[in-house]
């Protein structure tokens, strides 16, 4: 009696087939998958979007901007924005946001060239040239290229939601946190008399309010402008 045979196994199957053995499955990649090309360009339109709508907020004002006037700036179709902010408001705050974010950054970067904290204490090494550093920083974020974004914030906050106001102030208070302990050392040294916080308020108003009536053609710099400011805010100290 003959044994019956057993069935064959799914290799032996693929041989027979002429298949072979099937290749191993690729590995998974570690890390973030790498964006794609549309992805990129997604990403860098959304970005030239909030750029040219700075802009455009910045001249006109956000009640006079239209959709079609941000799509037009960047060579879209008037309904494309829609694709990537829910409404002209969202693209609004996209750039408040934006302009707050690249704002921690550019002054972080300052305070790191400037060299002029000890880091281990987090003490202040040098407060008035520190402050200059700051105020110096404030102008290029307020006047430089590319500054449309916080004026934006700062004249059509109106506009935005309570929480969207909450999201920038503390954003907000993250960026000034940096000028709390430099005014607290001119303080102790008798350089800045002001009670700290109102010194703080009044400084970011003067500093401001630069956006209204500074033109950079009519033969005043941005070193010219802190070095005014330093003047005008800091006594000299025997």
């Amino acid at each position: 009696m003959e044994r019956p045979v057993a069935p064959a196994g799914a290799a032996a199957l693929r041989r027979a087939s002429g298949l072979g053995d099937a290749p191993p499955a690729a590995k998974r990649p570690r890390g973030r998958p790498r964006k794609t090309v549309h992805e990129r360009d997604d990403g860098n339109r959304r970005l030239a979007l909030i750029t040219s709508a700075a802009r455009l907020f910045r001249r006109k004002g956000f009640d006079a901007t239209s959709t079609r006037d941000i799509a037009a700036a960047v060579g879209m179709q008037s309904g494309s924005p829609f694709y990537h902010f829910k409404s002209k408001g969202a693209l609004l705050f996209a750039v408040m946001e934006e302009g707050m974010r690249s704002a921690i950054e550019r002054q972080a970067r300052a305070l790191e060239t400037a060299g002029l904290l000890q880091k281990k204490e987090q003490t202040v090494a040098d407060p008035r040239g520190l402050l200059a550093v700051l105020i110096r920083n404030h102008f290029d974020v307020l006047l430089g290229p590319g500054s449309d974004f916080i004026p934006v914030m700062l004249y059509e906050s109106r506009s935005i939601t309570a929480r969207q106001r909450a999201t920038l102030a503390t954003l907000q208070g993250e960026y000034e946190a940096a000028w709390v302990p430099v005014l607290q050392a001119l303080h102790a040294q008798g350089a800045l008399q002001a009670d700290v916080k109102l010194a703080r308020l009044l400084i970011f108003g003067a500093l401001n309010w630069s956006v209204q009536w500074f033109d950079r053609r009519k033969g005043a710099t941005l070193d010219e402008l802190a070095g005014a400011a330093m003047a005008l805010f800091i006594r000299e100290v025997a």
